[in-house]
């Protein structure tokens, strides 16, 4: 087996990519099982994994009920959201043989570890994999930003951002049929063109301390696998 190009690598997954696609929301179990199959695939290759999960599936389908709520209080619906993802993944991975662990920002002992950076660290040294939930911990970070904040506390390689789109365009492609899909890009030239696939927060702390990021489509079989091996795909950040 060749080693992988990268050592570690934190893994955004949105959480709107595990949605039923028959409602557009809710948790769609052949996804989430296929995802932590790539993952387990990913993992025997040698590289160590981190996985940040979006809450979107969950918050959609309570967002009506958000509306017209204190933005803190909504946020932190979001952030409980993405623990009902990292449990479910956590689920798929332990029956996929991988050793699991969930670290939330927010203290609920019963259901996951606190989020310790040097624990979480050791946990991937010894070839777990670490799923990050419940955001930063406070409101008004998205799930971008977290990803970006814990990919440069445990030292990644690269932020791997997975999600429905498979990369980042010069334009909408759904209302532009000429879209032109970027295969390579700067930190100030995302910034500077206002593109909105990814927080620009997130970039910036990237940026910051030199953490490449890739974008690119979670919904293919294997482009996760891809990802992590270092191959080419999507839209590198750089």
């Amino acid at each position: 087996m060749s080693e992988p190009s990268m050592r570690r690598v934190v893994l955004k997954l949105s959480g709107e990519a595990f949605a039923d696609p028959d409602v557009g929301y809710g948790i769609d179990p052949e996804t989430v099982t296929r995802v932590a199959h790539e993952i387990a695939e990913a993992l025997a290759t040698g590289v160590e994994i981190a996985v940040v999960v979006g809450g979107g599936n969950i918050f959609r389908g309570v967002s009506q009920a958000a509306k017209g709520m204190d933005p803190a209080s909504a946020d932190y619906m979001g952030m409980l959201a993405t623990v009902i993802n990292a449990l479910a993944l956590r689920d798929a991975l332990e029956k996929a043989g991988v050793a699991t662990r969930v670290q939330s920002a927010i203290t609920m002992q019963e259901l996951a570890e606190p989020y310790i950076r040097l624990r979480a660290i050791r946990h991937l040294e010894k070839g777990r994999v670490v799923i990050f939930a419940a955001g930063t911990g406070n409101p008004f970070f998205t799930t971008d930003t977290t990803a970006a904040l814990r990919a440069v506390e445990v030292g990644a390689d690269a932020l791997l951002k997975a999600s429905k789109v498979d990369g980042i365009y010069d334009s909408d492609p759904k209302a532009n049929s000429d879209a032109n899909r970027i295969e390579d890009l700067s930190y100030m030239d995302f910034i500077s063109r206002e593109l909105r696939v990814m927080d620009t927060t997130a970039v910036t702390m990237c940026k910051e301390h030199g953490v490449p990021i890739v974008v690119f489509e979670m919904i293919t079989p294997g482009n996760i696998v891809k990802a992590v091996s270092g191959e080419t795909i999507g839209t590198v950040i750089h």
